[in-house]
């Protein structure tokens, strides 16, 4: 009886960690398919059009377009991720999205300023959109400060103020004593 039950528990065990060998290879073999789709985007000479096959490929062919200074294609590229299902890879797109604006505003002729604030903006709207999906991203409060700084929000100063309502105003004869601090 003793025996049986050894042997019963060592077949759990060798059925579990065969279990565990099976998922650590699955995963194995989508990483090096991941890493081969990168290296293939890469030989056709970082092409937006190439599109790879899986996310993670995408995610790190927009890494190098907007790496290698390519705003155009790069954008697109962060763009279909934001739209993907993935959350994760939607909020490093946002994350990107908003520093690839920034540094092509930073890019752009510093004597314009007027050429730079839509991409400012853009970021702004990039972070604010991932501090919504993510509100404990500290990087994104930090750009997002940092792109503030760059161009600040502009007050409503058209509307007046309100005024206030005017009150009842009522005569009392209570007494009026100074009561104790608290």
């Amino acid at each position: 009886m003793k025996r049986r039950r050894v042997h019963a528990m060592f077949a759990a065990a060798l059925g579990a960690c065969g279990l565990v060998a099976a998922i650590e290879g699955l995963r194995l073999e989508r990483a090096a398919s991941t890493n081969q789709a990168i290296a293939q985007a890469g030989a056709e000479g970082l092409d937006a059009k190439a599109a790879p096959s899986s996310d993670e490929a995408r995610f790190a062919l927009a890494v190098a377009l907007a790496a290698s200074g390519r705003y155009e294609p790069a954008l697109n590229a962060y763009k279909a991720l934001i739209h993907g299902d993935r959350d994760d890879l939607k909020r490093a797109a946002l994350y990107n999205l908003g520093n690839l604006h920034l540094r092509e505003a930073q890019r752009r002729d510093p004597s314009d300023r007027l050429k730079a604030l839509p991409l400012i903006e853009l970021a702004k709207q990039s972070y604010r959109d991932l501090l919504r999906l993510d509100p404990s991203d500290w990087n994104a409060r930090y750009n997002l400060e940092r792109a503030l700084w760059l161009a600040p929000e502009a007050e409503d100063s058209a509307q007046e103020p309100v005024p206030p309502q005017q009150s009842e105003r009522a005569v009392t004869t209570m007494r009026s004593d100074r009561g104790e601090l608290p």
